[in-house]
């Protein structure tokens, strides 16, 4: 990846995801674990440039930094009832989280939804740490985030594989 200059959102996105125990290496197995059966060649590092090219967006900066501070405030019990109580159990009908990440999603068009809605089910690699409430960690919204990121750039990879095929 070459480098450049990023702007003071997409610096602080990138920031906060590392801060909160997520690299885009993580974010890159998802991607692989969602394409490689399509692309049995693929190589981890074009999953990490597909993954680079969707942190660029705009759209995918707010939904990070607004994710991650409403995880953080619900960490230090920051919010009024009842939705402290919602997030940190991350209430299923809540569905809000949800909403952000499909923001990103939908960035990429209709195959992310069904990436994002298979990774969201299997959470495999750090959506299961970014699951585990036994930490005393919330990432409530940054679990959907992540796995919309990996949707998005899994979308991306195969919209570019397609227009080289």
């Amino acid at each position: 990846m070459t480098k450049r200059n990023m702007d003071e959102v997409e610096t602080k996105a990138r920031e906060w995801l590392v801060e909160r125990g997520v690299t885009l290496d993580d974010i890159a197995e998802l991607v692989y674990f969602l394409q490689v059966k399509y692309h049995p060649d693929l190589q981890l590092e074009v999953c990490k440039e597909n993954v680079d090219k969707v942190l660029r967006k705009r759209e995918v900066q707010n939904a990070v930094i607004t994710g991650i501070q409403l995880d953080v405030l619900a960490e230090k019990k920051l919010l009024d009832e009842p939705l402290q109580n919602i997030i940190d159990r991350d209430e299923s009908l809540y569905g809000v989280d949800e909403i952000i990440a499909l923001s990103i999603v939908n960035v990429y068009g209709s195959i992310g939804f069904t990436n994002y809605g298979y990774i969201d089910k299997q959470k495999p690699g750090i959506l299961e740490r970014l699951n585990d409430k036994s930490t005393g960690e919330c990432h409530t919204f940054l679990d959907d985030i992540v796995g919309a990121i990996a949707a998005a750039a899994s979308s991306r990879l195969a919209h570019s594989a397609a227009n080289t095929e």
